[in-house]
């Protein structure tokens, strides 16, 4: 029995309290600096819009903003409480779904009062094939940091923590590319954006189980 004791006594002699603003100190430390990185590489790769002054006066410029920027928050709110062992998505897939829905109807209203020889610009754009590509790739620094923080906590639920990971650096990627991307049309962000943020979602998703166990 004092073996028992003495083990477990040597098993906690050097243990530390951890710092009650540990996990959001961690979370502050990689992804405020994974997301300049990916300001970065968009502004040497790509640089800002050409019409970039034009385009600030835009509404559609601004909910394609707020699209990214409100699912990302919402996303990274989901992924704070994933971190602990007893937590869970909460009422983020809801909180999902009625972003990305009132980003449709807007599309549909965009549509509607649209001429039809304009729906193909406003659906595909020039640029729906490398869209979703370039958005996953300002993905990954954000999707590394999530991961390194998420390795420091201790999620249960390792594929639903991914997925939700993933889908806050695709949504952040995605806010990142909305700089340079000259697209106006809110179907064409409703179907392209939200395709590379998916994207991201089903990497982190992947991953997960592998990357986040302990």
């Amino acid at each position: 029995m004092r073996e028992t004791e003495d083990v477990i006594d040597s098993l906690v002699r050097d243990l530390k309290p951890v710092s009650r603003h540990a996990l959001e100190r961690r979370f502050a430390l990689a992804i405020l600096p994974a997301l300049a990185v990916s300001l970065l590489l968009m502004l040497i790769v790509l640089g800002l819009r050409i019409d970039m002054a034009q385009a600030l006066m835009l509404p559609v410029f601004w909910i394609k903003s707020a699209y990214n920027a409100l699912l990302a928050i919402a996303a990274f709110a989901a992924v704070y409480r994933l971190s602990r062992p007893d937590g869970s998505e909460d009422r983020f897939f809801g909180i999902a779904a009625a972003i990305i829905l009132a980003l449709a109807v807007m599309a549909v209203i965009q549509l509607a009062l649209s001429p039809a020889a304009s729906y193909p610009v406003l659906v595909l754009g020039s640029s729906a094939l490398h869209c979703p590509l370039l958005i996953f790739a300002f993905a990954m620094p954000i999707l590394i940091a999530n991961t390194w923080v998420l390795r420091g906590g201790a999620p249960s639920n390792l594929g639903i923590t991914g997925f939700i990971a993933g889908i806050a650096a695709g949504a952040s990627g995605a806010w990142v590319y909305s700089w340079f991307c000259t697209e106006n049309g809110l179907p064409f962000v409703t179907l392209w954006y939200s395709l590379g943020i998916l994207l991201t979602g089903a990497i982190g998703a992947l991953l997960g189980p592998r990357l986040l166990r302990w």
